[in-house]
């Protein structure tokens, strides 16, 4: 069975036009691009719109998984707690003849949208090319094996799958994750100063014999 592909926030957070939505809720990273097209000039799409690269997991019920209810003090029936406005294919207050139904599976039930995970935490390592002595710092998700960190590093280093992985002299495990191959977080109390690189987990890369391009 294939992994999910795993997101940081950040890299979701690019994606924050009509032309290049993603969203994040309840752990799992859409992509509603196609949606926003489908449905071009809709006014509810409007607050789907202003979220364009944020989470809204806060839209949502996590039991159900369903957008989240309240019910109306003055007439007593329940509704859809939208904040920001009613959006795509939630129903109107009141009944109404002109609004269709028949969409199927609502936007934010549709498997379709969904291009991966997004990640429940994130840290920054350092990555040393013994052979450049070239050093590139990089965010990655802690759910990530370090086949995956690889391929993130490729953009860096066409050549990474050449070198054999380390830290601390020994040989990395690609099919774990950092913790599982014994890699310590960084120390939180310094991340995000300006001498966090220093408390930043390093691998080194040393150059093997071939030149394999992935």
């Amino acid at each position: 069975m294939r992994r999910p592909k795993y997101f940081t926030p950040k890299e979701v957070s690019v994606h924050n036009t009509l032309k290049d939505i993603w969203v994040s809720y309840l752990g799992k990273v859409y992509d509603l691009t196609p949606l926003l097209e489908e449905c071009k000039g809709d006014v509810l799409l409007k607050p789907i719109a202003e979220c364009a690269g944020k989470d809204i997991s806060h839209w949502f019920d996590p039991k159900t998984k369903d957008i989240l209810t309240h019910v109306d003090p003055l007439t007593g029936c329940i509704k859809y707690y939208t904040p920001r406005g009613r959006f795509l294919h939630i129903p109107p207050p009141c009944p109404r003849t002109d609004w269709a139904n028949d969409f199927g599976k609502p936007w934010w039930k549709d498997n379709r949208y969904e291009v991966g995970l997004l990640s429940a935490k994130t840290r920054w390592i350092r990555i040393i090319n013994t052979l450049t002595s070239q050093e590139q710092r990089l965010e990655v998700c802690s759910e990530e094996t370090l086949d995956e960190i690889l391929q993130r590093y490729l953009r860096y280093n066409s050549h990474a799958a050449s070198y054999t992985w380390k830290h601390n002299g020994v040989n990395l495990d690609m099919s774990k994750t950092l913790s599982e191959n014994g890699i310590p977080e960084e120390d939180e109390f310094y991340c995000g100063s300006p001498d966090c690189d220093l408390f930043s987990p390093s691998i080194c890369l040393y150059f093997n014999d071939d030149l394999t391009e992935l």
